[in-house]
């Protein structure tokens, strides 16, 4: 069957082509009368009326391990579309521990059982037919279906799947039982064979059965006994009874697999749907609070015990925190220890542009503000639960649980999370790209815990372990882009430093009885869990995924996830903060329309100076690197391949080169390149100790000096400085030295000289929060502060009266200003337009058109602008569900 993308199949539109196989290929398509996506898997023959007839019984499963059938046309199949990774894809990385494979053992059985029950037999069990969805249950697929071929296929070395006509070899190679090899009759003993050799190769990473060609596969599997030796002791008895080659001999119930295993009571994982349907609630409004303190007094309170552990079940609440709810950028609700108290953001009481934090009770309806948290971001309490630390206005604070005024505690001027310790100290980050630093809880001087090691450019997201003896944390080598951060701990007694996970962030450590707990974190906005010893300060077992709706951000290396003592934990659902979006136009009537309409890890947009070509940032394969995207055209080009490009960007005045600032470890630099595509970049400038980065700002109108921003004075804050360009060969620019604009304690940024090249504006926190400021150049002079209640990324217009800023709200704000000789006269900021501008990372998110009529912007999705009210979402019992998925064992 000959399809394309877009054609219709029936009721189904083509998608996309998802695999291609011996008995024809697999489709990705749109069900239009239910509204969902399915597989379609085409033939290269038509289906008899027997197969109809089997396919019909194989509908009628309805199991959590059995992928569905949903339809049979006369040469396709519609099926359940399966999201992950094969058993085949995951053992290609190696043998899986004991307990992760028995618990994918567990889940395969368990659907096998349900189709043997109704007189289903697979007959082509193996890795690649098994998927394993991302928040770790398993699928089996094509259960029936190995008799939809009417013709032989190619008996190829590599064990392809076989088809059959009668009497002939039914399956694949490498996993048939010995009836099936030669071409008899099989039933369900024959999968239990394949489960045997499956399981083997889980647990070794080798097949059982393996040969140069298909005929020694097959002549292995029919003479030589297997030798189990390589398998774990604990299996082998279990492997022995599946492996009888005498199908009389065989296992005859897949369900009794488990009481072959060696050990009596053998501590089976139960599939992550244990026994049924985890129970999922949806709330209009915060559940009221009779419900809610019934519910929360028999499952959220309830203390440990190992003994029940497996018997409850996952609940899951999700919850609506009402209209007042905002979502953190970084953190949004966070549990208190004991998990009986969550803090959060609200807007405030008279809509200013600042949130607060607020407390609510879980056995209570409403909540109630902390007052003088305005601004609050990345709550935590202390192990009590009777304080909560926070940062406002560039400090570190705390407030009391029971109000008062907050306290402050040590600067914090663009901090990155916090933890407190039982020793009454608290171990936080100050700024974005900072070690992780120590204070008392009670304030003063923060002293370092653990420097910045050769190649790391932050510390972030510190957690203190039980004991209070090692800190977990995230260290970032990438300030735009923490996928391939590493999770690491330092003990605070020795100063040893492990690393326990590379390729993810924002590591969380929940406790389990056991004594060894779980290690949570992100990659790739799914959350991942592994068994961590925090005696030993080391990881256990291969990572499984658990969840991919957590909320998280790349630039930030936040996730949007707490837990607590009591085994719960509180998300925010969705990729709000994955950094990946369309681009827009956005008008002053708040108006938008596509302008790089496919989604993406976009950052640092900048028009040409003609306007017909828009500049951006976007994730490659070895990093970051430089786009240009021809607009009237639509057509993209790359201009960087080697992932250099991962801060700002700024056009020459004449369109025809660009500068881009790169960042990696302590290794800095400016870049020069051709806006089209042509020739290489060529390094502008070596920044050795900028651990921030060089980030390229702006130009003066004549192209001879640039300004960018970085932390040459070895300070830990970011100032200005502009470059002098000897531009007489356009290709090839001489650089002069480096000279100092704005170096001073705070951080200044966002710098851009005026049309004239008179006049810079900047962003500077000296006051606590981003301000914009104005100030002549190359001075001296007086300064002019623009923006009030917050302010970043100022943009002239081009006619020299206009002033635009993003406000501390998100809103685009301008002002028109006149400048006489030494005098800058601006007058009062005003709401360009009342829609919002999303910000998802921490460079430039917005850059204005040549033409001063509209911005280029990213772009919520549809989903995203209509959620309503902020849903979090509660998961009850989820210690448990740690202990079924990822069992760690005593």
């Amino acid at each position: 069957m000959d399809l394309k993308p877009g054609e219709k199949l029936g009721p189904y539109e083509i998608v996309s082509l998802l695999g291609k196989g011996g008995m024809g290929e697999v489709w990705r398509a749109r069900d239009s009368r239910l509204n969902r996506d399915v597989a379609i898997k085409t033939s290269r023959a038509g289906f008899s009326g027997r197969f109809k007839t089997e396919a019909q019984a194989v509908a009628a499963l309805n199991h959590t391990n059995v992928c569905t059938l949903h339809d049979v046309g006369p040469d396709y199949l519609v099926m359940e579309l399966v999201e992950g990774p094969t058993l085949a894809d995951r053992i290609r990385q190696g043998p899986i521990p004991l307990d992760e494979a028995l618990g994918i053992a567990k889940q395969i059985a368990d659907g096998l059982e349900a189709a043997h029950e109704k007189g289903i037999t697979h007959r082509d069990l193996k890795p690649a037919n098994v998927k394993i969805r991302p928040d770790g249950s398993v699928k089996v697929l094509d259960f029936g279906l190995a008799k939809a071929g009417t013709e032989p296929g190619d008996l190829s070395s590599d064990s392809p799947t076989l088809m059959s006509i009668p009497g002939t070899i039914l399956g694949t190679a490498a996993y048939m039982s010995p009836e099936q090899a030669r071409g008899n009759p099989v039933d369900k003993r024959s999968d239990i064979w394949s489960f045997g050799v499956v399981l083997y190769e889980m647990l070794t990473g080798k097949r059982l059965f393996d040969g140069a060609t298909v005929s020694d596969c097959l002549a292995a599997i029919l003479v030589k006994e297997p030798d189990l030796s390589p398998a774990p002791a604990k299996v082998r008895r279990l492997l022995a009874r599946c492996l009888e080659k005498d199908p009389n001999k065989r296992l005859r119930w897949i369900g009794d697999w488990a009481e072959l295993l060696e050990e009596a009571n053998p501590a089976v994982p139960p599939p992550p749907q244990a026994r049924g349907v985890a129970e999922r609630i949806t709330v209009a409004g915060w559940i009221a609070a009779g419900v809610l303190a019934s519910a929360l007094a028999v499952v959220l309170w309830a203390p440990w015990r190992a003994a029940k552990q497996a018997d409850r079940p996952l609940i899951r609440l999700s919850v609506d925190l009402g209209p007042e709810a905002v979502a953190g950028p970084r953190t949004t609700a966070v549990l208190s220890p004991d998990g009986t108290r969550m803090v959060y953001l609200i807007r405030t009481a008279a809509g200013g542009p600042l949130p607060l934090l607020a407390l609510r009770q879980l056995d209570q309806a409403n909540f109630t503000p902390l007052n003088g948290t305005q601004g609050g971001a990345d709550p935590f309490f202390s192990p009590d639960g009777q304080w909560i630390g926070f940062f406002a206005d560039g400090k570190l604070k705390k407030v009391a649980v029971q109000g008062g005024a907050p306290v402050s505690l040590c600067d914090a001027p663009s901090e990155r999370g916090g933890s407190w310790g039982e020793d009454g100290n608290i171990i936080f980050v100050p700024t974005n790209a900072s070690s992780l630093m120590r204070v008392p809880a009670a304030g003063g001087a923060p002293q370092p815990v653990k420097k910045l090691s050769e190649g790391e450019t932050s510390h972030r997201w510190p957690q203190i372990l039980p004991g209070g003896t090692a800190v977990l944390f995230t260290v970032g080598t990438d300030l735009t882009n923490f996928q391939n951060a590493s999770i690491e701990v330092v003990s605070l007694k020795t100063g040893e430093v492990k690393t326990v996970q590379r390729g993810g962030y924002f590591g969380r450590y929940v406790p389990s009885p056991q004594g060894v707990g779980h290690l949570l974190y992100v990659h790739e906005g799914t959350l991942f869990a592994t068994a961590f010893d925090p005696d030993r300060l080391e990881t256990r077992g291969t990572p499984i995924p658990l969840l991919d709706d957590v909320a998280s951000d790349t630039n930030a290396a936040g996730g949007q996830f707490d837990g607590s003592r009591n085994g719960s934990l509180v998300y925010l659902s969705g990729r709000t903060g994955s950094n990946s979006y369309p681009i827009a136009w956005m008008e002053s009537s708040g108006k938008t329309a596509p302008l790089l309409a496919k989604p993406g890890a976009y950052g640092a947009p900048r028009f040409s100076p003609d306007g017909k070509r828009l500049a951006f940032t976007a994730p490659g394969g070895k990093g970051t690197d430089v786009w240009v995207y021809d607009w009237e055209r639509d057509t993209p080009t790359q201009l960087t391949f080697t992932g250099p490009g991962n801060l700002e960007l700024v056009w020459t005045p004449d369109g025809k080169h660009i500068v881009f600032g790169s960042v990696s470890g302590s290794a800095a630099a400016l870049w020069w390149t051709r806006s089209d595509g042509s020739g290489e970049p060529q390094k502008l400038l070596d920044g050795k100790n900028a651990g921030l980065g060089l980030r390229p700002q702006s130009f003066t109108p004549d192209g001879k000096r640039l300004a960018f921003a970085d932390n040459l004075a070895n300070g830990a804050e970011v100032n200005l400085y502009t470059l002098p360009l000897d531009v007489s060969d356009p290709d090839h620019p001489r650089p002069g030295k480096p000279e100092p604009f704005l170096v001073t304690p705070a951080r200044e940024v966002d710098a851009a000289f005026s049309p004239d090249g008179h006049w810079m504006a900047y962003a500077s926190n000296e006051s606590g929060v981003d301000d914009v400021f104005v100030r002549p150049f190359p001075g001296p002079g007086g300064k002019w502060r623009i923006s009030t209640g917050g302010g970043k990324v100022p943009t002239w217009s081009r006619d020299g009266r206009e002033l635009f800023f993003l406000g501390g709200d998100d809103h685009i704000m301008v002002t028109d200003y006149t400048a006489n000789g030494e005098s800058f006269n601006a007058g009062k900021p005003r709401v360009w337009s009342e829609r919002k501008v999303l910000r998802p990372g921490i460079i430039r998110v917005l850059d204005l058109h040549p033409d001063g009529k509209r911005f280029a912007v990213f772009e919520r999705p549809e989903a995203e602008k209509a959620a309503g009210n902020l849903h979090v979402t509660f998961l009850l019992n989820f210690a448990d569900e740690l202990q079924r998925k990822v069992p760690v064992g005593k």
